[in-house]
């Protein structure tokens, strides 16, 4: 009998045989080799419009009613006295709207500047998450995505405490962890994760940090990028491009 993870690995070989699109090809070539996949965020080209946060609701089954999701936008305003507010209503789910009665209400004379900045799991090359479940509901695949196993899951929430970036929240159907997996089963069949598709700006990238070629991951190679809270030495392998400092 062989491991689940073991069964994994193989099946995303078989998947590399049957029709791959130019986008996976490239992880699955040559050699048979293992993909490494690193998420980028342009925070210049995110306007706030919510896209990203319906189309990962309906990808992968979180009620649309329910202020619950797999990631989410937040929006950042800079006052000129220096004072950051932040606000996220419902996630983003509908946009924003300049006097959205959930969000944060600064007067046009108060702003210096505004931005905005999505999140989602980092799929942390050291999770903490996995590390602290206790019967193996959570685990990290061969090419470092970090998953959890909806049938091993017994709520207990300790993942979602160790998560030092909140990325973790119980479903709320069926009452287990849940979180960003970078679509993993939409990766498997060579496909991009359903906010990259669904993003008109180009805010959301993804790319196989294992191929020299991609175009990705050499952003994320030669420019200037950053990570969340860096010094938690989980190693995230969703990177931010023209993050604001202010936010650090």
């Amino acid at each position: 009998m062989i491991s689940r993870r073991e069964f994994l690995r193989l099946g995303l070989a078989a998947s590399a045989g049957i029709g791959l699109s130019a986008f996976a090809a490239r992880a699955y070539s040559g050699k048979g080799r293992t993909p490494r996949w690193v998420f980028l965020v342009d925070t210049y080209k995110c306007v706030g419009c919510g896209l990203c946060v319906r189309a990962c609701k309906l990808e992968n089954e979180i009620p649309y009613e329910v202020n619950a999701t797999r990631t989410w936008v937040e929006r950042y305003v800079v006052k000129k006295d220096g004072v950051v507010v932040a606000d996220a209503p419902l996630g983003a789910r509908d946009g924003f709207t300049r006097n959205d009665p959930q969000g944060i209400i600064v007067p046009d004379a108060d702003i210096a500047k505004a931005f905005f900045v999505p999140k989602l799991c980092n799929q942390c090359t050291n999770p903490p998450c996995v590390q602290v479940c206790p019967v193996g509901a959570t685990y990290q695949s061969p090419d470092g995505v970090v998953l959890v196993d909806r049938t091993w899951c017994i709520g207990c929430g300790y993942c979602i405490m160790a998560c030092p970036y909140g990325m973790r929240f119980f479903h709320p159907l069926y009452k287990t962890a849940e979180k960003c997996n970078f679509c993993y089963h939409r990766l498997s069949a060579g496909m991009k994760p359903a906010c990259v598709d669904a993003c008109p700006f180009g805010a959301r990238l993804i790319g196989d940090m294992k191929d020299e070629n991609d175009p990705v991951a050499n952003i994320i190679r030669t420019e200037r990028v950053t990570v969340l809270k860096e010094e938690f030495g989980t190693k995230p392998n969703v990177y931010y491009l023209n993050y604001d400092s202010v936010i650090r």
